[in-house]
């Protein structure tokens, strides 16, 4: 019989609807009962796309022994960390100061019945492996520890809330703003910079895009240290399997240091900064790798991970058929099946097919593992030749793949996740002229604000039509960052005035307005074991970074000092942590970089199609601190962005609180 998962929406609280554990969703129900009956919890939580959660489910969750000890010892609840960054947030650092050492997913843990928790791993198997102890023997363990050895764990507990408490940032002594954390954080990146592979650290390694954004602005700036990391590191990623060669798009990491082999599940959330990412390299460099790298992100967004009514999903997984890479990977005589000998000799090298194995010593996942030209070259083909055939064999390998058995895909639809995406998409259409992927943006715009803006808040997912979960601090800061960026690559009325609500309703409901900064969860938010105010980046940039950030352009737009203000007092309060080490600080360092310097503000008025014209040769020569609005005539405009209509562009151009006059000649314009 189905477990009470069954009714959940969350596609990765689906896949245990059927097992034998008695789970609960996370909710009144599953804590009352806890509390009642002096059960200790235990929380399990993961997402669809994860390759270890699904082997913790056929080793534990599936198996009729361990459900009987689950359902005997604990309340079991199963939670979707991608639905509930909130919990997953809180029992992540948990683990970390229970183990001393990182978590990840997936993440179990044993609470008291007050949600404090005591014991806490990862992955554990039924039977001991992997110098990891037998799920049922440590659940019997821990159990026999809440019921014998009750005052240790209780005197654990209050240790432990004490240290979430902890977690919170102090403002302490505020110090004067200086650029010296930005030399210090190029300086930490080289230190642990790879200059064989590119990237900042052993295997595993992550694209890491927060860092990548720092450098990128250090080298509009003109520090061509961190443009070289930055590059390099980009080439590097770009010609490895962490990106699918042959359908575009990026997996999460790669479990080597060459960027060969990756986990293979691909997440929205990775794909929208690194298209943002490689439009930026390619217009600083304007290297083919980078271009090409970028339209495949696109690509696969648009084919695979798009709704029809204009979202976009939130993951694909990483296992097929029951193997982790099945989809992805090849036999050199599958390759040879499909292809020409002509085709063969160029995509052979080219994707790495000749070289030995590199996936489980028996498959090969295809690499750019020579260049194009040199190919060309050793085969005595002309460039054009080399890439016709080269294109031929990508789109029959394409086309073959296709046939297979496809990996699973989450199709909820997550709202900051979106707005990730969104500002990629946007972004990357200014600087690449690709006004097609900025519609994509904004029907995916026009999506949000339909079905999860609702009488002034947001909600945090929508699956099918159903908008669902009060929504957390990232859902409106990716939010509005991502409607800045639409807005420059294409101004519309609607999302300037979506824009403002948004930044409003961020104060009033997430701001602290004692100490400052952006609480995770909503002052009306279920009352959880503790509130956090993260500001470091993980895998997605600081909810508080990016409403600093945010804000503070908006505020220089519209001239609002309430959002000046909120930026200023966010950066205070992490301000100190930022001197100490800044590079786990990337946004808010970009706060940092605009407020000692404000952004130069560019406005551009005039007929449609000759503004257009201006805008096509002014886009790429802005530097990092630049913000376009092309406003052709016949908009409606908030006050202090109102410029009088003409029948010939003019630009304003405004440095802080300085503006010069109206300029008419283009030339002018790029002086």
């Amino acid at each position: 019989m189905p477990n009470r998962l069954a009714t959940e929406p969350s596609p990765y609280l689906l896949q245990h609807a059927d097992n034998p554990v008695d789970w609960y969703p996370w909710g009144k129900e599953a804590l009352e009962k806890s509390r009642r009956e002096d059960k200790p919890i235990l929380l399990s939580i993961g997402y669809s796309a994860c390759h270890w959660c699904h082997v913790m489910a056929h080793d534990c969750f599936e198996d009729a022994e361990v459900a009987a000890v689950m359902n005997r010892l604990f309340v079991n609840i199963k939670v979707d960390r991608e639905e509930r960054p909130d919990l997953d947030q809180i029992y992540q650092t948990a683990h970390q100061l229970l183990t001393q050492r990182g978590g990840g997913w997936p993440l179990t843990v044993f609470l008291t019945p007050d949600q404090t928790p005591f014991f806490a791993g990862t992955y554990f198997p039924k039977t001991p492996r992997y110098q990891l102890p037998g799920f049922i023997d440590l659940m019997e363990n821990v159990a026999r520890a809440w019921h014998e050895r009750r005052g240790e764990v209780l005197a654990q507990n209050e240790a432990v809330r004490a240290a979430l408490a902890q977690q919170q940032p102090d403002a302490g002594m505020q110090q004067a703003l200086t650029d010296a954390p930005f030399a210090e954080a190029v300086r930490d990146l080289s230190q642990a910079f790879d200059p064989v592979w590119g990237g900042f650290s052993r295997a595993p390694k992550f694209p890491r895009p927060g860092e990548l954004f720092f450098l990128l602005r250090e080298a509009q700036h003109g520090n061509a240290q961190a443009r070289d990391m930055a590059l390099f590191s980009l080439r590097k990623m770009a010609s490895g399997g962490v990106v699918d060669q042959l359908g575009g798009g990026f997996c999460r990491y790669s479990v080597d240091e060459q960027w060969a082999i990756p986990h293979f599940e691909k997440m929205l959330y990775d794909n929208g900064p690194l298209l943002h990412l490689y439009a930026d390299a390619w217009a600083l460099s304007g290297e083919t790798l980078f271009k090409d790298t970028a339209e495949g992100i696109v690509d696969w967004l648009l084919r695979e991970m798009r709704a029809p009514e204009g979202g976009f999903y939130s993951a694909l997984d990483a296992d097929s058929e029951g193997h982790e890479g099945r989809f992805y990977v090849w036999t050199p005589d599958e390759v040879r099946a499909l292809l020409s000998a002509e085709e063969y000799a160029v995509a052979a090298p080219v994707y790495g097919f000749d070289l030995p194995p590199n996936f489980e010593n028996a498959s090969w996942n295809p690499i750019l593992a020579r260049p194009l030209g040199e190919v060309a070259a050793e085969l005595g083909l002309s460039d054009e030749a080399a890439a016709a055939r080269l294109a031929s064999a990508r789109a029959k390998l394409f086309a073959a793949r296709e046939t297979r058995v496809r990996p699973g895909r989450d199709d909820k639809q997550l709202t900051s996740w979106n707005a990730l995406m969104i500002a990629g998409l946007a972004h990357a259409g200014q600087v690449m002229a690709r006004p097609d992927w900025v519609d994509a943006a904004q029907d995916a715009i026009d999506f949000l604000h339909r079905n999860v803006w609702r009488d002034g808040r947001l909600l945090a997912s929508t699956k099918h039509g159903t908008a669902r979960l009060n929504a957390y601090l990232d859902d409106y800061a990716f939010l509005l960052d991502a409607l800045l960026e639409s807005l420059q690559a294409d101004y519309r009325e609607t999302d300037m005035a979506w824009a403002r609500e948004l930044a409003d309703a961020l104060l009033m409901h997430f701001e602290d307005a004692e100490a400052g900064g952006f609480f995770f969860t909503s002052h009306d938010h279920e009352a959880l074991i503790t509130r956090p105010k993260p500001g470091y980046d993980n895998a997605t940039p600081s909810g508080n970074g990016v409403a600093a950030f945010a804000l503070q352009r908006l505020g220089h737009l519209l001239g609002e000092a309430r959002y000046l203000d909120a930026s200023a007092r966010c950066l205070n309060v992490f301000h100190a942590h930022l001197i100490q080490q800044p590079i786990a600080y990337p946004t808010l360092l970009a706060v940092l970089d605009e407020t000692l310097l404000p952004p130069r503000v560019i406005l551009l008025r005039g007929p449609a199609a000759a503004v257009r014209e201006w805008v096509a040769t002014l886009v790429p020569k802005l530097g990092a601190r630049d913000l376009l609005l092309a406003l052709p005539n016949g908009l409606r405009l908030p006050d202090i962005l109102a410029r009088p209509e003409a029948d010939r562009p003019t630009a304003w151009v405004c440095s802080g609180t300085a503006c010069q006059a109206p300029v008419s000649d283009l030339a002018g314009v790029l002086e």
